[in-house]
């Protein structure tokens, strides 16, 4: 068992147990902001620390060990999305991103850098803890999945997924996606010429339910295209289905295997 898996099988053994509380880190400069939110998320159960820049906050993040991140984008030192980079290159911890209101620049870049959602200011700090719930549920999902699924490789006409190295392959070659891209792709995979709706993805993926102005899994979806092709076989390989959802082209090859 390599140091990463047996972290994980420690925290997964002292998370069932309840013996100690998540941690949280909180990434953001407005000092009262943090005060409250810890305040807050300390009466729900979290542990929580606090950082004022990004590029101190990027370090931390990577020195111990936290069950989520909380990271503002503007910030002194670096941004939020230098500092989400720098941790991208080392670690997989969730990230929820707090983002202005109606900035939809911000919230787009934060989930293609590879945030796992987002969360605009000001907000209700139940709908945060509602948001930090959902991320660690489905980290948790992953995680437990990881140990006790067999692994599986799903495939479907150029693309190769594996369940267990959560690793993609368009034609034999490595595509890099973000954590919420891979389950937004393997959802589409086992449908492959089923339309999946809006509503199905957002909780099967994000694990909360839809809201029309949400527009998370449309940039996931978006980002997949980019990273994977627009076109297979001729065919749109991930085609809207407007007001419903999404539909994984299947190629005939894999059409008559499906007969």
């Amino acid at each position: 068992m390599n140091a990463v898996n047996e972290r994980q099988q420690i925290k997964k053994l002292v998370r069932d147990s309840d013996l100690v509380a998540e941690k949280i880190l909180v990434i953001d400069d407005d000092a009262e902001l943090c005060e409250l939110v810890g305040e807050y998320l300390e009466s729900e159960g979290f542990e929580i620390d606090s950082e004022g820049s990004g590029d101190h906050g990027a370090d931390r993040a990577l020195e111990s060990d936290y069950d989520l991140i909380i990271l503002d984008v503007m910030l002194p030192g670096i941004n939020g999305f230098e500092a989400l980079r720098r941790i991208r290159s080392q670690s997989d911890v969730p990230v929820l991103m707090l983002t202005a209101r109606g900035d939809d620049v911000d919230r787009i870049v934060g989930l293609e850098i590879g945030a796992d959602d987002y969360l605009p200011k000001p907000f209700n700090p139940r709908e945060l803890v509602a948001r930090i719930h959902a991320i660690l549920r489905r980290s948790r999902a992953r995680a437990d999945a990881g140990e006790a699924a067999p692994i599986e490789k799903v495939v479907v006409g150029d693309i190769k997924l594996d369940t267990g190295s959560r690793a993609v392959t368009r034609d034999g070659i490595l595509v890099r996606l973000t954590a919420m891209e891979f389950d937004v792709l393997e959802v589409l995979l086992r449908n492959a010429g089923r339309v999946v709706g809006r509503e199905s993805l957002v909780e099967q993926v994000l694990g909360r339910k839809y809201s029309p102005y949400d527009r998370s899994i449309d940039v996931h979806v978006s980002n997949l295209r980019k990273k994977l092709g627009h076109e297979v076989d001729g065919m749109e390989r991930i085609k809207s289905v407007r007001q419903v959802g999404y539909l994984y082209a299947l190629a005939s090859a894999d059409a008559d295997t499906a007969d």
